[in-house]
């Protein structure tokens, strides 16, 4: 009945907000079954855990140790080599379905610099949210016919010298787990959903402006029926080069959720600047997007 009632409740208010709001409400995105809440406190330790483990950048030994807890935490978790990097790995799990599957992902590794840069916001909080809906969405089982899931933690999204706006080419110093898993994978995925500074309090995620327009309009119709319209706001962010970017040359349509406005580069990215409530907005609305999104 629960799920009845939210479903409705969902419905009555694309049904009944503004302009903007109808406009991106495609119908087929708005019917869908409202799965329970989304564990955002379990989430929130493992933000904690991962910040307890330091710095992180790709390929140093703090990060390659975190990377086997987080194995270890995803459902039938794997590590997947990126060519040219040895030392550099992605986790990732698979809950099975039909393809062309979702793939939704975060970042795990942490900016070189500043020196004692713990990425909370920036790398931890994605991560987070991606393991726990991977367990949870495990856990319930994919109803029939309904899509193949892949979850992916992305090693070497950061350069491995100096920070992104230094770089003369991000995209080829950086994003290096996800432009390896795209030439391993494109044929095989239908859609993407990247999670990146996702947990700040005062979160704003408007639709970044590379980030393809109907998928987008489908996530914002998950947002109105987790209650989270708020965080999801309509109109449009800078465009940003990230690890959906490489899925988007592939011709694959991609989201990256990314609160710009967030200090993500600097010392102030600590636990205290984020919020369980954010969390629970982004993993509840995610959630009910995975569940439905078809291709």
């Amino acid at each position: 009945m629960l799920r009845i009632l939210l479903i409705l409740t969902a419905l009555l208010l694309v049904a009944c907000g503004g302009a903007e709001d109808r406009a991106a409400a495609p119908e087929r995105a708005a019917i869908v079954d409202v799965p329970d809440a989304f564990d955002a406190e379990a989430a929130f330790a493992l933000i904690k855990r991962q910040v307890a483990f330091g710095q992180r950048p790709a390929g140093s030994p703090q990060l390659r140790r975190l990377a086997v807890k987080l194995r270890k935490r995803l459902p039938g978790g794997r590590f997947e080599a990126i060519g040219g990097e040895p030392r550099l790995r992605n986790v990732v799990a698979v809950v099975p379905g039909t393809r062309p599957a979702l793939v939704v992902g975060a970042h795990y590794d942490t900016l070189v610099k500043p020196r004692g840069f713990v990425g909370a916001n920036n790398g931890a909080a994605g991560t987070a949210i991606v393991v726990q809906l991977a367990r949870e969405i495990a856990a319930a089982g994919r109803p029939a016919g309904a899509p193949e899931v892949r979850f992916v933690l992305f090693d070497g999204e950061e350069p491995a010298k100096g920070l992104p706006e230094e770089q003369a080419n991000f995209y080829e110093t950086g994003l290096r787990g996800s432009r390896a898993y795209v030439d391993r994978h494109r044929a095989k995925v239908g859609a993407m959903v990247l999670l990146d500074y996702v947990a700040n309090q005062g979160l704003k995620l408007p639709r970044e402006a590379t980030s393809t327009p109907a998928l987008w309009e489908e996530l914002r119709v998950a947002a109105i029926a987790a209650g989270a319209a708020e965080q999801f706001p309509t109109g449009e962010g800078p465009a940003i080069t990230d690890d959906h970017t490489p899925f988007l040359r592939a011709g694959i349509p991609a989201i990256d959720l990314i609160d710009w406005t967030y200090p993500g580069h600097s010392l102030q990215d600590g636990v205290d600047k984020l919020s369980v409530a954010s969390v629970e907005a982004v993993g509840e609305t995610v959630r009910r997007f995975i569940d439905g999104w078809r291709p």
